[in-house]
C-alpha cells in the first residue's frame, strides 16, 4: 500500500517556500507552496516556514568506546604531551569498568539521531587486544537501529596492525563479518613501518572490495609523507573516492606551498579528509583544501571517552565549531561549514539518494532558521528529524 505525506511550507536552503511530497519514504514532488486550504485525503504536516535540510552526516565516531550515558569518567592526562599509545592504555583501563557496550552505543546513537544525524561512519576496535568482541556487539546494535540510521563500520586497529599479533587476520575476518571499510592508525609512529602497515590495509581493501579510512595523527613532514603515500596508492589502485584520511593533523602545520601541493595531490587522487576541528591540535585548513577540490567532511570523533570529555553528538554544532576555528564569517563560508557535515559528508561516504530532491530518500531535519548561515551560527535546538518521511526525533529526543 502506498504511503504518502505532504509537508507544507518548507523553506529550502535557497529561500524558496515549497511543499514536499513524500511517497513510500522518498521525495516524489517538490512544488511551490500552494497555501493549501482545500481538503485532501493525503496526510499533511505544516512546517510553517521552517528551514528544511538533509539529515546530517556523522562522518567519524566511535560507538564502542564512548561513555555517554554511563558514569562520568574523569579525563586522565598524558604524562608528556599527546601520546596515542598512552591514550590507548587509558582507554583499556576505562573500558574494563564501563557499562555494557551495547547500552553505551545505543545511548550515543540516540544522541546523534536526536540531533539530526541519519547517516554515520563508526570506527570499531578490531585488533589483538580485543579480537572481534567489539565488532560483534556493534554489528548487533547496527541491525537494531537499521530503520533509524544508516551506519558504515570501519574495522579499526586501535592497537596497531604489525605491532599487535594476529591483527591482520582479525581485520580480514571483520570485513567478512560485515565491516564496510578497513582502517589504519599512524603507520609510521605506531607500527613504525609505513609500507608494511599500508600493504595490509590496501591489500585487504582490494581483497574485499571495500573502502579505506585511516587515522593519521602524525604531524609535520612525517605526517605529510604518509598522506603522500596513501594518495599514491589510492591513485595507483584506482580507488578514487573510496579512501579517506581522518584527522590529518599534518595538513594544518605545514607551509602554504606544501599545503597547496598536498591539496592538488589529494584532489587528483580522490582522497577525502575528515576533521572534527580538535581544540588543541592543528587541523586541516578546510577552505584551502576545498578550493583545491578536496572533499572535506566532518565528524564528532570521540564523545565523552578516554580521549577527551567533550562531544554533543550534534553535527550542526560541529559545523559551528569548524566554522569558528576556521575563521569563517561570510555567508558563503558558513555555508561551506554546513556543507562539510551534509553534502560533502554524503560524498565521502558515497551515500546514494542524499539531499532534498525528487527521488532522494526523505531523510531531513526541520528547524527555526531563516537560512543555512543562521542555522550554523545559532544552532537552533528545536528541531524535528524525519527518516524516510516519518518523525523519529524532536528537540533532541527520540520520538516514540
Amino acid at each position: 500500500m502506498t504511503e504518502q505525506t505532504i509537508f507544507l511550507n518548507a523553506r529550502l536552503a535557497d529561500g524558496a517556500l515549497v511543499d514536499l511530497t513524500v511517497t513510500d519514504g522518498r521525495f516524489s514532488a517538490i512544488t511551490p507552496a500552494a497555501g493549501r486550504t482545500q481538503a485532501t485525503t493525503t496526510a499533511t504536516i505544516d512546517l510553517g516556514g521552517q528551514l528544511v535540510v538533509p539529515g546530517f552526516v556523522e562522518g567519524h565516531i566511535h560507538l564502542d568506546t564512548s561513555f555517554y550515558g554511563d558514569a562520568w569518567r574523569p579525563h586522565i592526562p598524558c604524562t608528556d604531551g599527546f601520546d596515542v599509545r598512552e591514550r590507548v592504555a587509558f582507554q583499556a583501563q576505562n573500558l574494563a569498568a564501563a557499562a555494557p557496550m551495547a547500552e553505551r552505543a545505543k545511548s550515543q546513537l540516540e544522541l546523534c539521531i536526536g540531533n539530526g544525524s541519519l547517516a554515520m561512519r563508526s570506527h570499531v576496535m578490531v585488533d589483538g587486544s580485543v579480537g572481534l568482541k567489539h565488532l560483534e556487539t556493534i554489528l548487533a546494535v547496527r541491525e537494531a537501529y537499521r530503520d533509524l540510521i544508516d551506519i558504515q563500520l570501519v574495522a579499526f586497529p586501535q592497537s596497531g596492525i604489525l605491532s599487535s599479533p594476529g591483527t591482520p587476520e582479525l581485520l580480514d575476518e571483520a570485513l567478512r563479518l560485515g565491516c564496510d571499510l578497513i582502517g589504519g592508525l599512524d603507520p609510521a609512529s605506531f607500527d613504525r613501518d609505513v609500507w608494511g602497515h599500508l600493504d595490509v590495509v590496501f591489500g585487504l581493501a582490494h581483497k574485499h572490495g571495500v573502502g579505506v579510512d585511516i587515522h593519521l595523527h602524525d604531524g609535520g613532514s612525517l605526517g605529510l609523507f604518509q598522506i603522500e603515500e596513501i594518495a599514491h596508492r589510492t591513485k595507483a589502485l584506482g580507488m578514487a573516492g573510496h579512501v579517506a584520511v581522518s584527522h590529518a593533523y599534518a595538513l594544518g602545520d605545514i607551509p602554504a606551498d606544501a599545503l597547496n601541493k598536498a591539496g592538488a595531490m589529494l584532489a587528483t587522487a580522490g582522497v577525502s579528509i575528515m576533521t572534527n576541528a580538535p581544540g588543541n591540535h592543528a587541523f586541516p585548513p578546510v577552505a584551502a583544501l576545498r578550493q583545491a577540490g578536496v572533499t572535506v567532511f566532518g565528524g564528532s570523533d570521540n564523545i565523552r571517552d578516554s580521549w577527551w570529555p567533550y562531544g554533543d553528538g550534534d553535527m550542526l554544532s560541529r559545523a559551528n565549531l569548524i566554522g569558528y576555528r576556521s575563521g569563517f564569517y561570510e555567508d558563503r563560508e558558513l555555508a561551506a561549514a554546513f556543507d562539510v557535515v551534509t553534502y560533502a559528508g554524503a560524498k565521502a561516504l558515497r551515500l546514494e539518494g542524499y539531499g532534498i530532491a525528487v527521488g532522494a530518500a526523505a531523510d531531513f531535519v526541520a528547524m527555526r532558521a531563516e537560512h543555512v548561515p543562521e542555522a550554523v551560527v545559532a544552532v537552533p535546538r528545536e528541531r524535528t528529524v524525519h527518516r524516510r518521511g516519518r518523525l523519529v526525533a524532536q528537540d533532541g529526543k527520540m520520538a516514540g
